[in-house]
């Protein structure tokens, strides 16, 4: 992350899991980070997209250190042991739609309301992963209902959140970033162990993306390619 500032600090939202661990694994080896939070449900302090509280009193923790310069959250919910992608109308229930909005738009959401305030305003970079199945426009196969739907209503999160952080600081970049398909739990019962790229290469990616990005693009949908995505 050369494109920010030498010695900078950095935050992964959703650490536990394969992609944030890996984010938070990179970042930790770099020389120009001084200091990388992982948070998640049972880190300290923890962090619980079901609890708005939890969130509220994780960013009040941090706001006594230093500024933060980036911001990843690698949490998400496609699937539990309790169901999978819906295939068809047929399929959809409450349980499961206002579970995937809780992880994938309400959470980050949240994030965005409490965090915000803390970055710095010489360069931020936010980004929410989000998923390309989220596009409209590139939609042309149906299904998985709920996660296309939340990843929808998380990009929209993520453009207007952009409009109204740039009026205070005008350095900051918000996006919403496509993982692609990763070697991971989330992918898994999608052939994700043969057709998925290592969390560490995935994360490798994104990272020299967001490097990359400039206020010009904050709310944008981009690709781990760093192509932009059609909404």
């Amino acid at each position: 992350m050369d494109s920010l500032p030498d010695q900078f600090h950095a935050l992964v939202i959703g650490a536990s899991g394969t992609i944030g661990a890996a984010f938070v694994a990179l970042l930790r080896a770099s020389p120009r980070c001084a200091s990388v939070h992982g948070l998640h449900r049972h880190s300290s302090p923890g962090l619980d997209f079901a609890d708005e509280n939890s969130v509220a009193e994780a960013a009040r923790q941090l706001a006594a250190g230093p500024r933060l310069h980036l911001i990843i959250n690698a949490a998400g919910l496609l699937h539990t042991p309790a169901f999978m992608p819906e295939k068809r109308l047929a399929d959809l229930n409450t349980v499961q739609m206002q579970a995937t909005f809780e992880a994938n738009v309400f959470g980050p959401a949240l994030l965005l309301r409490h965090f915000a305030p803390l970055l710095d305003s010489q360069r931020a970079v936010v980004a929410m992963l989000s998923a390309k199945v989220g596009s409209i426009g590139d939609n042309r196969l149906g299904g998985w209902y709920s996660y296309r739907a939340s990843k929808a209503a998380l990009n929209m999160m993520v453009k207007t959140a952009a409009i109204e952080i740039a009026r205070s600081q005008k350095n900051s970049v918000l996006v919403a970033l496509h993982p692609g398909t990763v070697n991971s739990q989330l992918s898994r019962p999608f052939r994700g162990d043969a057709i998925g790229r290592p969390a560490h290469d995935a994360a490798s990616d994104m990272l020299r993306v967001l490097d990359a990005l400039t206020p010009a693009d904050s709310g944008s949908f981009r690709s781990y390619t760093g192509d932009e995505l059609p909404w």
